[in-house]
C-alpha cells in the first residue's frame, strides 16, 4: 500500500543519510525509532443520533526535545504507519528549522469533507479528551497543529477543551498552535507553510551555479510553475510565487481535475472560482484536464506537489519534465521516484526543509502563548521612537526635509505579522544555506541526504548531551 511505502521511504532516506555519520548503531536506532504511539477508538454521536466509533492515532517520534509537535490530519486514508512516518519527518523538520521540539503527528480516520460542523466538533473534542487521558497533549508535552482536513476552527476547539479539562494549567492556550487570532493565535500562521515553500524555492533559485546546471537562469521571475493541491499550502505558495516572485503559474491540480494555461493562471481567481463552484471545471481561459494528475508530467520549470504523499513514484518519475520539484507536501516523492528524478538531473527540494514554515511559525505562536504577550507589544514603541530620532538626525545633518511618503514608510513600526514573516524568511534562508553547504562540502548525492544528515546529527547530539549515549 502507498501508506506502507511512505514509511519505508522515510526510513530508507534516514538509513541513506545515517551511513554518512560517525555515530554508533545504538544511537542511530534511537534517533530512527518512534518513541510512543497511541491508537484509540471512541464513540461519537452523529447528527442522526446514531453512534459512530471513530479510530484515531497520535505518534510521538522523538523525546530528545520537549514538547513534541505535529499536526492532526482528518482523512479516510490515514493509518498508523502514515502517522509514524509524518511524526518522523516532523522530528527532522524541527531540527532543520532550529525549532526545539521533537516530532509528533495525529490522525483521525474520517473523511475531511462532508462532515457537519457539529459532528466535526464532537470528534475533535472527544479526541482531545482521549489525548489528555493518556498525557499525549500539553504545552510542555505534545502540541498539535492543523494538517490536511483541519484548520483554525478545530485548533480552537482543542484549546477550549484543554482549557476546561486542565483548569490549573498556567498556559492552556500553548497546548495547540494554528488557533484563530481571537484565541491567542498568531498573525502569519495561516499562510506560513505555503509562504515558507515560496521562500525555499526563492532561496534555492537564487543560486546561479545550481540553476545553470539545470539549464535555468537565476530567480523565480518568469519561471513556469505547476502546483498540485489548492488547499491552504498550495494556495498560499501559489499566491506568493505569483505576486512576490512574479512566476507564471501554468498548471493547478486538484482532486476533480486540473487546469492548464501556457500563458498563466491567476491563482486567486482560480481559488475563488473553486470556492464558489466546488470544482475547477469551467474556469474560463484555461484547459480543464479530467485526469488531473497527468498534469504533473507537463513541461514546467518548477513542480510544487502540495497535496498528499507518494504522488511521484517509480511509476511516473520517468515522465516528470520539471527541472525542480519542491516538496510543499509531506512525502510527495517516494524513494524510488527520487532515485529516478536524480538520475535524470531533476533537483528535489526536500519536504523536511521546504514545508518547515508551518512548524516555524507554530513555534513563534507557542512562545507567545507561553509568555502571555505579543512580540510587537514589547518593542513597537521603542522602535518607533528610535526611528523618529534617526529621521530627525538625517534631516538635521542634510539640512533637507524627507518627503512625507518616504517619511511614513521609515516611521512605520513593525507589527506582529511583519515580525513573524521576517523571522520566517530568516529561518528558511539560513536553513537552506546550511543544507546547501553540507551538500556541497561533504559531496553528498542530493539535498535530501544533506538535510537528513544535518537533522540526524542535531538529534543525535541532543541525545548525547542527555548523557544516555556516550
Amino acid at each position: 500500500m502507498a501508506r506502507d511505502r511512505f514509511l519505508q521511504s522515510v526510513q530508507r532516506y534516514f538509513d541513506r543519510a545515517a551511513a554518512h555519520t560517525r555515530y554508533r548503531p545504538g544511537l542511530l536506532r534511537q534517533v530512527r525509532t518512534c518513541n510512543a504511539v497511541y491508537r484509540m477508538r471512541f464513540p461519537v454521536r452523529e447528527d442522526s443520533g446514531e453512534i459512530r466509533v471513530i479510530e484515531a492515532f497520535r505518534a510521538e517520534h522523538s523525546f530528545h526535545r520537549m514538547p513534541t509537535k505535529g499536526g492532526i490530519r482528518f482523512s479516510r486514508r490515514v493509518s498508523l504507519d502514515e502517522t509514524i512516518a509524518l511524526a518522523t519527518l516532523m522530528t527532522f523538520k524541527c531540527a532543520i528549522a532550529g525549532v526545539p521540539f521533537g516530532g509528533a503527528k495525529g490522525g483521525v480516520l474520517v473523511n475531511s469533507s462532508g462532515l457537519s460542523a457539529g459532528f466535526r466538533e464532537r470528534i475533535i473534542r472527544r479526541y482531545t479528551a482521549e489525548l489528555i487521558r493518556k498525557n499525549f497533549i500539553g504545552p510542555d508535552v505534545d502540541v498539535p497543529a492543523p494538517d490536511y482536513g483541519t484548520g483554525e476552527q478545530e485548533m480552537g476547539w482543542i484549546a477550549d477543551t484543554y482549557k476546561n479539562l486542565r483548569v490549573n494549567e498556567p498556559s492552556p492556550y500553548a497546548c495547540v498552535t494554528g488557533k484563530p487570532l481571537s484565541m491567542h493565535g498568531i498573525p502569519g500562521r495561516r499562510q506560513a507553510t505555503g509562504l515558507g515553500a515560496y521562500l525555499a524555492i526563492r532561496t534555492c533559485m537564487d543560486v546561479a551555479a545550481d540553476m545553470q546546471a539545470l539549464g535555468l537562469t537565476p530567480g523565480i521571475a518568469g519561471k513556469r510553475v505547476i502546483i498540485q493541491g489548492l488547499g491552504n499550502v498550495g494556495y498560499h505558495a501559489g499566491v506568493a510565487l505569483q505576486n512576490q516572485g512574479r512566476a507564471l503559474i501554468v498548471g493547478i491540480i486538484e482532486r476533480e481535475g486540473a487546469l492548464h494555461a501556457p500563458d498563466g493562471l491567476d491563482v486567486q481567481a482560480v481559488h475563488d472560482y473553486r470556492q464558489l463552484h466546488g470544482t475547477l471545471h469551467g474556469f474560463p481561459g484555461a484547459t480543464f484536464v479530467a485526469e488531473g494528475n497527468s498534469v504533473l508530467e507537463y513541461d514546467c520549470d518548477v513542480l510544487v506537489p502540495a497535496a498528499l504523499e507518494s504522488q511521484i513514484t517509480g511509476g511516473n518519475a520517468g515522465r516528470i519534465r520539471a527541472r525542480i520539484v519542491a516538496e510543499a507536501a509531506n512525502g510527495p516523492v517516494d524513494f524510488e521516484g527520487e532515485r529516478i528524478l536524480g538520475e535524470r538531473g531533476i533537483m528535489v527540494l526536500p519536504d523536511i526543509y521546504t514545508n518547515a514554515g508551518g512548524v516555524t511559525v507554530s513555534y513563534f505562536e507557542w512562545l507567545k502563548n507561553k509568555a502571555g504577550v505579543s512580540f510587537d507589544r514589547m518593542v513597537s514603541r521603542h522602535e518607533q521612537m528610535t526611528k523618529i530620532q534617526i529621521v530627525a538626525a538625517i534631516e538635521r545633518l542634510t539640512d533637507q526635509s524627507i518627503p512625507d511618503s518616504i517619511r511614513d514608510r521609515l516611521l512605520r513600526s513593525l507589527n506582529e505579522e511583519d515580525m513573524v514573516i521576517a523571522a520566517l524568511d530568516q529561518t528558511m534562508t539560513q536553513a537552506f544555506e546550511n543544507i546547501h553547504q553540507c551538500w556541497k562540502s561533504r559531496e553528498l548525492p542530493d539535498m535530501r541526504t544533506a538535510a537528513f544528515l544535518l537533522a540526524i546529527e542535531a538529534v543525535a547530539e541532543s541525545y548525547q548531551q542527555h548523557g544516555i549515549f556516550p
